[in-house]
């Protein structure tokens, strides 16, 4: 009985722990694109070059995590919030010049990088029973959930003039790394509740087997789809559309308010349909989203689409739609602990997981930043949806 009051009150802390995180990376992680364009006013070949600093810890986490293997994941969690709350303060401080920006972008980046795979780990830990693909459902919703509260303050803060990136003090980060920093004062409260040991049972190594072949080959694509979703689709709005933060902010609210409905259905479908069914949907949904936003650049570059009117609205649609896919990537991490030969290679696999698909990204935000300034920015969609057809390759491989 003492044991389960235990777990339930770990939990009920975790969940407020990831419903903060939540909320403080809607107010910097989630508007980083338009502090590049008004403050730096970066062209689309810069965007990509940025991505090299900001994607880099990503990569590097599964070295960061090996180093820091003889402490428990509650504790590396603790150092991870602090690097992030570092970068995204001094940034709201100060208007560095645009070399030293990105040194304090790589700081808060390697906080943020190392809490990912971090965050579904001790999820996972914590979860109890069978039905662990609702339970992840509901925890993904609860973060939508704050992220669109996040995404309001935001719209509201933008609209009102109170938030700008143009002045010297940028109050939406100031406010993100006092959120940061009570997420930081909660892990040290959940890591003593639990009691964990100042070691882990196992050593964090680095691991590759060929068992994960196939969770290999989804990451490494994901690395690719990443910057589709969180680079270069924002981007067609920012660049092309001219669109400012606060109506990058309305979407973000409008798909989070759907995401709080639609996520909680991937868990239960997970648990219904099976793993192999929802990676059938992932990859189609990848490549209709990518096909269909090909289509629409192309037309607003050639001018055959009008940048005003329904075209920009149905832009929208997708942009909110292709958000919605990002939230298919619980089906990949439930994978990978439906396939691990031992329980504590899963922690590892997820972080070497993070590094590659972010090795990935780095490259090819460079290459589709070239491809944008040379070629056009729809042809940077038209080849991750080819490439997204791997994606249903791998979908017949699995074993239901």
């Amino acid at each position: 009985m003492f044991k389960e009051l235990k777990s339930s009150k770990a939990l009920v802390l975790y969940f407020v722990i990831i419903s903060i995180t939540a909320f403080a990376l809607a107010l910097s992680n989630d508007v980083l694109a338009n502090y590049f364009k008004d403050a730096y006013q970066v062209t689309a070949y810069q965007r990509g070059i940025i991505e090299f600093p900001r994607e880099l810890p990503g990569f590097l986490v599964v070295f960061i995590a090996a180093v820091l293997s003889g402490l428990s994941d509650l504790r590396i969690s603790i150092i991870a919030q602090f690097m992030s709350i570092i970068g995204i303060f001094i940034l709201g401080l100060t208007s560095p010049i645009f070399a030293v920006m990105l040194i304090f972008i790589f700081i808060n980046s390697v906080g943020m990088h190392l809490f990912m795979p971090l965050q579904d780990s001790i999820g996972m830990s914590l979860f109890k029973g069978d039905n662990i693909g609702r339970r992840m459902g509901q925890y993904k919703s609860v973060y939508t959930a704050f992220s669109m509260l996040g995404g309001i303050l935001v719209f509201i803060g933008f609209k009102v003039g109170f938030f700008s990136f143009t002045g010297r003090t940028k109050w939406t980060f100031i406010i993100s790394a006092s959120l940061l920093t009570i997420v930081m004062i909660l892990l040290i409260f959940l890591e003593r509740h639990m009691k964990e040991k100042s070691k882990s049972q196992t050593k964090v190594k680095f691991l590759f087997r060929k068992e994960y072949k196939y969770y290999y080959t989804l990451v490494v694509l994901f690395g690719v789809q990443k910057q589709m979703m969180i680079v270069y689709g924002p981007w067609v709005l920012i660049e092309l559309l001219n669109k400012k933060a606060d109506t990058m902010a309305l979407l973000g609210i409008i798909g989070a308010f759907i995401g709080i409905f639609f996520i909680p259905l991937i868990g239960k479908w997970l648990d219904r349909f099976g793993i192999k069914a929802m990676l059938y949907l992932d990859a189609l949904s990848f490549i209709g989203v990518y096909l269909v936003y090909g289509f629409f650049t192309a037309g607003f570059v050639s001018g055959s689409l009008a940048r005003t009117g329904l075209p920009v609205l149905l832009i929208y649609v997708l942009f909110i739609f292709d958000r919605m896919s990002n939230q298919m990537g619980m089906v990949r991490t439930l994978y990978m602990r439906s396939i691990a030969v031992d329980p504590n290679d899963i922690t590892p696999t997820l972080s070497l997981g993070v590094s590659m698909d972010h090795f990935v990204s780095i490259t090819s935000a460079y290459l589709c930043g070239i491809v944008w300034m040379m070629w056009g920015p729809q042809y940077i969609f038209f080849a991750a949806a080819a490439l997204s057809l791997v994606n249903l390759y791998v979908a017949t491989k699995v074993k239901k």
